[in-house]
């Protein structure tokens, strides 16, 4: 399987080189460790979605142990995460569960292509004022829909809509469970208050699930467990199911599979950033899309929900010592053996604790220092607002493509206006001999000018003005060397200029151009039209062809 794709290296083979006892001892507590957290978080995060929970732990141990073995990053895990719940929950229940595994399978498809196609960069067109905005946008929600069970409200299923949920809860709140309430918000304190020491080797969710679970038991607490909710967790291995293909609705399904597809690309991506900047490792960012891609088109034939890389798991991973992607397959198996052995005492865990696990979570997902918006520049604000907004009141889908189009807008402005035409003259400061006119002689009849930034769709009326600003110049220099950026649009306005130039008998000249731009031009139709003696490497030698043009009054020659 390794070498089926080209291209695919694992970053367990090479881990697997030079691996020792040692490593393993270090492996397998961080490994443990993880597996203890992911836990109370994979059943929440399954059934908070809609599905049963022991579709959440077998999520955890496929996907884990996938992206694990065959993954681009040596500590990244990878599960199911807080960021699909609403995505998830919101399939179920227009498509059903069918659809959703489904959905899933054509996301792992996606990944896969996006992985083969080199696209793992893709992170780097995603700005983090959209990240940050669609980031909260989905905690909120996962805090909204969590409030019927932290409350004990008598609501059978949350609707998907945001104001459908608001409006459920203002007439059901009052209705509150008092006694739900209570082990619900101590769950969630416990969580929010645990040590930082100890929570690297006893994590807090795991500790505040394990006391509710006691507490309700012990005391025959009238709570909803997740027994009385679902009838416990089958204990066993996973049956395997065949995908249910549903040719009414595949249509439908393509852009639910491509949100899934571009959160989880945007989140193993963003995952693998994180573990990099705290090890100095450096991720393959591809493979990691392969890796993510096979584990989600695998996972639905066990009834598992979509699974990306999970950034607190990765951080307790690499906190407590992991040391290369045998962590994450210890983690894998931990669950396992619960699923093997120990699945029938999930029975008795209160859904209120798995509803405070996934409020902290959530409180814990987003970035709500208001300070950070405060010194963002207002642009960034707006798409940070806008996602944010959208996110919440409509879905991720239509937020990620109105955030990243506001977000290209602003670019495109901000990029125009960072261009800049001037015109040389003689005192001018000397900066590089080569492009400064210091010191050098502009014979009569000429005029340079230097263009600065980015010539491109945004900017190429930018050089309009140079020809009723040069009324008397038989010939115009155009200096090249701080263009950064020359596109299409771009080499027609300067095309149009020549010919404009070229109609009143003037003669445009090009110089100092990079070597990139300089193959452009020379490629361009352009070239063609101006004459290859009216594109020099550098002032000096166009101000001389200027010379020659205004002596001879030969253009071409």
């Amino acid at each position: 399987m390794l070498t089926a794709l080209p291209g695919l290296r694992p970053t367990l083979l090479e881990s697997l080189r030079h691996y020792n006892r040692a490593l393993f001892r270090q492996d397998l507590m961080a490994g443990l460790t993880v597996g203890i957290v992911a836990l109370p978080l994979a059943m929440a995060f399954a059934i908070a979605s809609g599905v049963p929970p022991q579709a959440g732990i077998f999520t955890a141990v496929i996907a884990g142990f996938l992206a694990s073995a065959l993954g681009g990053t040596r500590l990244c895990v990878t599960g199911p995460t807080g960021a699909f719940i609403v995505i998830i929950y919101g399939i179920v229940l227009k498509y059903g569960v069918a659809n959703l595994i489904l959905c899933t399978f054509m996301a792992g498809v996606m990944l896969v292509i996006m992985g083969l196609l080199r696209l793992g960069q893709v992170i780097k067109f995603f700005p983090m004022p959209l990240i940050t905005g669609f980031t909260n946008g989905i905690a909120v929600l996962i805090f909204l829909t969590q409030l019927k069970d932290f409350f004990g409200l008598p609501i059978d299923k949350m609707p998907a809509g945001f104001f459908a949920v608001i409006d459920l809860l203002r007439h059901t709140l009052p209705q509150f469970d008092p006694l739900t309430l209570a082990i619900a918000m101590a769950t969630l304190l416990l969580i929010l208050l645990w040590p930082k020491k100890l929570g690297k080797t006893l994590p807090g969710p795991f500790v505040a699930l394990i006391l509710a679970t006691l507490t309700v038991t012990l005391f025959e607490l009238p709570l909803a467990t997740i027994g009385s909710k679902f009838g416990g967790i089958p204990q066993g291995l996973p049956e395997v199911h065949g995908l249910s293909f549903d040719p009414e609705h595949l249509s439908d399904l393509l852009a639910p599979a491509f949100t899934i597809a571009l959160l989880g690309a945007i989140e193993s991506l963003l995952c693998a950033v994180v573990a990099d900047s705290l090890t100095g490792d450096k991720h393959d960012a591809n493979q990691e899309l392969i890796a993510q891609g096979i584990a989600n088109m695998v996972v639905p034939f066990f009834g598992g929900i979509p699974a990306t890389g999970a950034i607190a798991r990765t951080a307790t991973n690499i906190s407590n010592g992991g040391q290369t992607p045998v962590a994450g397959i210890v983690h894998a198996a931990l669950l396992l053996l619960v699923i093997l052995i120990a699945a029938p005492l999930a029975a008795y865990i209160p859904l209120a604790a798995l509803a405070a696990i996934l409020i902290a979570v959530a409180i814990k997902m987003g970035d709500w220092d208001v300070r950070k918006a405060a010194q963002f520049p207002r642009q960034d604000t707006a798409v940070l607002v806008v996602t944010f907004v959208l996110t919440v009141v409509f879905d991720l889908t239509i937020a990620v493509q109105i955030g990243l189009m506001m977000a290209a807008v602003f670019f495109i402005r901000r990029m125009a206006a960072s261009t800049s035409i001037q015109r040389l003259r003689a005192e001018h400061a000397l900066m590089y001999e080569r492009h400064s006119i210091a010191g050098k002689h502009v014979p009569d009849g000429c005029v340079a000018f230097r263009v600065e930034g980015a010539l491109f769709f945004g900017a190429a009326d930018s050089l309009e003005h140079i020809i009723t600003e040069a009324t008397d110049a038989r010939v115009i220099i155009l200096q090249l060397h701080r263009l950064v950026l020359l596109d299409t649009s771009g080499l027609l306005a300067l095309s149009t200029l020549n010919e404009r130039l070229q109609q009143q008998d003037r003669t445009l000249i090009l110089c100092g151009a990079g070597n990139e731009i300089t193959a452009m031009i020379r490629h361009a139709p352009l070239a063609e039209e101006m004459g290859e003696r009216n594109i020099q490497p550098d002032l000096v030698t166009a101000l001389r062809r200027a010379e020659d043009i205004l002596t001879s009054g030969v253009v071409w020659g």
